[in-house]
């Protein structure tokens, strides 16, 4: 089903393409969603093109033009990453409280987030974040190496533990010198 006023987007492999429109530049110039890419198209994160498409704002289809609801795009993502579920908790968690989320895989991190009311490229962002399911298990070899992250990329950690409710505690952790 198409929603009025939605984006048309394709599922390609680990990312979603929206088109070419004004409603996508809408949505990167307001909001930050997905980056532009040089066609005018915008490339999205599955997680979010997941939460654009639960608030109606994106209609997904696939290389067969097989429009996907949100549980079909679930299990598609899934497929790509395991931990989809516990990344898109915190994703829509954190965009539901005012910020603005991207991915941070050239900082080590799952999330870097903008403190509310900053865009990227305007200042740089204040935390990297790390979902984490409450039954993982995080060693502290982890739990420093994620720590160093943080600190040489001068932003705060935040580990994000999710609940099987998909509820998120965040604890944020920094270098402290008595």
């Amino acid at each position: 089903m198409v929603k009025a006023k939605s984006v048309e987007a394709l599922f390609v492999g680990e990312r979603v393409i929206a088109e070419n429109s004004d409603m996508s530049r809408e949505l990167y110039d307001k909001s930050r969603f997905g980056y532009p890419l040089q066609d005018g198209k915008f490339q999205l994160s599955l997680v979010e093109a997941f939460y654009l498409l639960k608030k109606g704002k994106l209609n997904v289809k696939d290389y067969h033009g097989k429009v996907l609801d949100d549980k079909l795009f679930l299990r598609r993502a899934k497929k790509y990453d395991p931990k989809f579920w516990v990344r898109y908790s915190v994703f829509s968690d954190l965009r539901d409280r005012g910020y603005i989320v991207k991915t941070a895989l050239k900082f080590g991190a799952d999330f870097r987030v903008y403190p509310r009311g900053v865009k990227p490229g305007e200042d740089h962002a204040k935390w990297i974040v790390y979902p984490v399911h409450e039954s993982e298990v995080l060693t502290w070899y982890d739990f420093a190496a994620k720590n160093r992250v943080a600190h040489s990329t001068r932003k705060k950690l935040l580990i994000a533990i999710v609940d099987e409710e998909g509820d998120v505690t965040y604890y944020e952790i920094r270098w402290l010198k008595p």
